[in-house]
This record gives structure tokens, sequence and C-alpha cells, in this order.
């Protein structure tokens, strides 16, 4: 698990030097820099959907699973359990002041600093969620081979910090749900892995593309998705992929 705890502790480490600079830094710095870190999602996103082997398959999973997301809130939930987080942290029973732009306040130092919780929900996804993570987790249980989980290290190292700047110390708590995910596919890696084949792959990575382009234009104040709700589009996406190959595409 060498690759997972590596990954873990970039996200933690990240978040508590963001928190520390984020005073030092100016406004317009982390502005520019959370635009750059859009723009990585976006490569990322565009370099995953590039493995893509049934197109009709992956978009029919991208929008069943953000219905599903939809109809079962995952997105209010993900935003509580930051509520719940902010609450841990600061021991104050503050309460959202802004239904519509989930922001809810902490109190510090004497001043009253904001989180944004819809910003919480895209660092949430990108870090825990992300195809990158979850295939890297898988692979490594499979193989041994961590080179993925050390490559998204290197990127969440410094999106943490970022983030941190905004959201404060709550951005290292990430790490928490990250941690639980990733040794969770990871253990589950010996069944689940023998049962795939490498279209299903291709296809769960260009379905966790769609996801970091999604989260690529939201970091970068282009558009915003909802992301959280597009996660259970990375759970349907291989059933379908196989449905798709071995029934579906022999009657066409």
């Amino acid at each position: 698990m060498t690759g997972i705890i590596i990954n873990v502790l970039a996200v933690a480490i990240g978040g508590i030097l963001g928190a520390l600079l984020g005073d030092k830094l100016s406004e317009d710095f982390v502005k520019a820099l959370n635009s750059v870190f859009g723009i990585c999602a976006l490569g990322m996103g565009i370099s995953s959907l590039m493995l893509m082997e049934n197109m009709p398959a992956v978009i029919l999973a991208v929008i069943l699973g953000t219905v599903i997301g939809l109809v079962i809130h995952l997105g209010d939930k993900i935003s509580g359990f930051g509520v719940l987080l902010q609450k841990l942290i600061t021991k104050e029973e503050d309460k959202l002041i802004d239904e519509n732009e989930a922001v809810s306040l902490i109190q510090k130092d004497g001043y009253t600093k904001h989180l944004d919780v819809s910003l919480f929900v895209t660092a949430m996804v990108l870090f825990c969620s992300s195809g990158t993570g979850i295939y890297g987790s898988i692979d490594a249980g499979m193989t041994g081979n961590i080179t993925i989980l050390l490559s998204k290290s290197v990127l969440d190292l410094f999106t943490a910090m970022i983030f941190a700047c905004s959201l404060g110390p709550i951005t290292s708590l990430i790490a928490v749900p990250q941690l639980i995910i990733f040794v969770v596919l990871y253990l589950l890696a010996g069944t689940i892995f023998p049962l795939t084949t490498p279209e299903m792959i291709g296809d769960f990575k260009a379905c966790g593309g769609f996801i970091l382009l999604a989260t690529g234009l939201r970091i970068a104040k282009i558009k915003e998705f909802p992301i959280a709700d597009m996660i259970p589009a990375m759970i349907i996406v291989m059933p379908i992929s196989y449905i798709w190959t071995a029934y579906i595409i022999p009657l066409l």
C-alpha cells in the first residue's frame, strides 16, 4: 500500500502547508494557480478519454450515473459531510448562511472565515473519486505497480495546497475518506480485476476522464458541474461496457 500511503500523505501535507501559507498569498496568485490546476485536470481528463473503447457505453454510464446521483442527492450528502468535518475542526455549531452557495462560517482568531462547501466537494471528488486514483489503487492491489498513484501524488500535493488557501486546514481531512476508499479498492482488487477486460478498463478510465473534465472546468470557474452527483457513473460504467461489448455490438 505504499502508493496509497504516499498519495494520502501528499493531500494531508499539502493541506497543512496551504493553510499555513494561505494568508501570505495574494488572492490573484491563488486564482491564477486555480486556473492552472483546472487546466491540469482538463489535461488528465482528455488523456483518459483517449483510452475509451465504447463511446456509447461510456456516455450512457455518465448520464445514468449522474441521474442516480441526483436522485439520491449524493452531492448534498457529501456537502453535509463537509459541514460535519468543519464542525469537528472548529467545534462550533455554525449553520449555513446561504443554502444556494452552501457556505458555512468558521470563527477563528477573532474574525470570520468562510468555508465554501461547494469548493470542498470539488476538492473531495478530485482527490477521492478520480479515475486515476481509483484505477491506481486497483492496479497497485493487483500488480504492485504504484506509478499511477505516485504521479497523482505529485499533482495532489500542490493542488491540496491551493485548495487549503481557500478552505483552510479542513483540506487535510479529505485524506481520511481518501485513505478508506483507496484501501477498500486495493483490498478488493483481487476480486474486481480478474473480472474485467481491457475494454472495460479503458471505458472506466474514460468515464473518470469525463468527471475530471467537469472538475477542471469547475476549478477554473468556467462552468459549475454536479461532479459529486456524477460519481455513480464510475460504479456502473464497467458493467455497462461489458454488456455493450458482449451483447449489443454483436447485434449491430
